[in-house]
């Protein structure tokens, strides 16, 4: 692995922030700038913290805790589409949160990996 751009967790969390993106555009115009900037703003933690842990992958412990970081912005942004398919019913949110559910679970294994079998040089 050459790059972070090479990990399937990194390719899926773009791909995802991507359409996190143009589905909070969908909102109403107040919401633009409340629960839809709060949304792409944790999307994209996703893969930045992805990007920065690996970034420190020498150091076991901080490509550890990035993932941690990265998992735990999956997960609120997991609850900012439930809240907006409660609130406006985006029919898209729902098969948005079913991929996010399957990167939570990619994600949890490589966290798992890393913290078992990650060497550093």
């Amino acid at each position: 692995m050459k790059s972070y751009k090479d990990l399937e967790i990194y390719r899926n969390s773009v791909s995802l922030a991507k359409e996190v993106h143009f589905m909070s555009l969908k909102l109403p115009k107040y919401e633009l700038y409340e629960l839809g900037s709060q949304t792409r703003r944790s999307a994209q933690s996703i893969r930045s913290n992805i990007a920065e842990g690996y970034g420190r992958r020498n150091y076991k412990s901080d490509f550890h805790k990035f993932l941690i970081y990265s998992y735990a912005s999956l997960i609120e942004t997991e609850s900012h589409l439930e809240m907006i398919f409660e609130l406006y019913q985006l029919e898209e949110c729902s098969g948005i949160l079913e991929k996010y559910h399957a990167l939570g679970k990619q994600l949890s294994k490589f966290i798992s990996f890393v913290d078992s079998s990650w060497k550093t040089d």
